[in-house]
């Protein structure tokens, strides 16, 4: 099999403001964060000959066109996965410049307000939820924090995991976020504080569940050749792949709840990297609801199934942990810009320009997405 080891790099990384309402559209927030990412490369648009935007967002590569010109613009593509689009969104990136398809490949993502519509509304847009409708939005399950709920019970009924371990996630980001000036949330958070939050569906409180937000980020792919020349330290993609769960439109219909897409994409993305758990230095893990970082541990292999709750107590997913985890504060507590977010972070982690929330040392990492009823994608990258 031809392998994606090493062949292309992130060579530029860009992130407007981020916010609960942004009086800037969607498009033209993924255009900021586009043009942010292609300057930090050390290119102009006109050398872009690659996109894929969001395939939830309703932006198409012809607005890159329209607004950048891109002369020589010959790849276009979408990834719909929800949360799990951006990371696989960067196989696809890595595919097309590999192969010589394309030399630079822009990966952008852009979140409108939120004042436009309730939640119901927006997955109602998306082809793939109209498939839940069969099984769970007929006994009310019409929301994300909803349809992840059934997991989370059913992970806790099996493996005794507790509230007050998921907390441990919640209470991680936001001690992270606290230390990035673009976070949304940076007002400390105890225990206390996360048991006395809200129901919002049973085990989630509502410190459980990802932001709100607005705002956008883009990352540039490149050659690792071509990257030689960017003004930055080249982060290349070691290991890059995406997986699905059995029975991926009705997750209570599964026969295992508490097993994800990315159980079968991550032994992908290690074998390809050639690394192990032990070489991971840092750990973007997408992060819509708690439950989903501690269950995708298990499944990538940092710990046994039902081993999740331990794995991430005592601080072990903290900076100065083992395994340190969403270093910026994540969907919970930075913004929730699908993931793309994570990628930045990743990048700027293995450059070493984190300041004061940098993991000391950090050469090897990995990034994860999670979307709409259990797809998993990961890339593993390495300075």
């Amino acid at each position: 099999m031809f392998s994606l080891a090493d062949k292309t790099a992130v060579t530029g990384v860009g992130e407007t403001a981020y916010g609960r309402e942004s009086r800037k559209s969607q498009l033209t927030l993924t255009l900021e964060a586009s043009l942010a990412a292609i300057n930090d490369a050390g290119l102009t648009p006109k050398d872009i000959d690659g996109v894929i935007p969001y395939a939830a967002g309703g932006i198409v590569a012809e607005d890159f066109v329209t607004n950048f010109g891109l002369p020589d613009l010959r790849y276009s593509a979408l990834t719909p996965m929800g949360g799990a689009s951006p990371v696989a969104a960067l196989q696809s990136a890595t595919m097309a410049v590999a192969t010589g398809v394309a030399n630079h490949v822009l990966v952008a993502l852009g979140r409108g307000s939120i004042s436009g519509g309730r939640i119901t509304q927006r997955l109602a847009e998306m082809p793939q939820m109209r498939l839940v409708s069969e099984f769970e939005m007929p006994i009310g399950t019409n929301a994300p924090a909803q349809f992840y709920a059934h997991m989370a019970r059913r992970h806790m009924e099996l493996f005794g995991t507790t509230s007050e371990q998921l907390a441990e996630v919640a209470m991680t980001c936001r001690r992270h976020a606290q230390m990035n000036e673009r976070a949304m949330m940076r007002k400390p958070m105890t225990l206390a504080d996360h048991q006395a939050s809200r129901m919002i569906a049973d085990p989630l409180h509502l410190f459980d569940c990802c932001l709100e937000s607005a705002g956008a980020a883009a990352v540039v792919i490149s050659s690792v050749e071509r990257a030689k020349d960017s003004p930055h330290r080249p982060v290349l993609i070691g290991g890059v792949a995406e997986g699905h769960p059995d029975s991926p439109s009705a997750i209570t219909q599964r026969p295992d709840m508490t097993r994800l897409g990315i159980a079968r994409a991550a032994p992908i993305a290690f074998a390809m990297a050639g690394v192990e758990h032990s070489d991971i230095d840092v750990a973007e893990i997408y992060d819509c609801f708690t439950y989903i970082v501690l269950c995708q541990l298990e499944d990538m292999g940092f710990c046994a199934k039902g081993e999740g709750g331990d794995f991430v107590s005592n601080g072990r997913i903290s900076l100065g942990g083992e395994l340190p985890v969403n270093t910026h504060g994540g969907l919970l507590s930075e913004a929730h810009i699908a993931g793309m977010n994570h990628i930045v972070e990743l990048v700027r982690q293995l450059r070493g320009d984190c300041g004061e929330r940098q993991v000391k040392d950090a050469e090897v990492g990995l990034v994860t997405g999670f979307g709409d009823l259990g797809d998993g994608s990961i890339a593993v990258m390495h300075r």
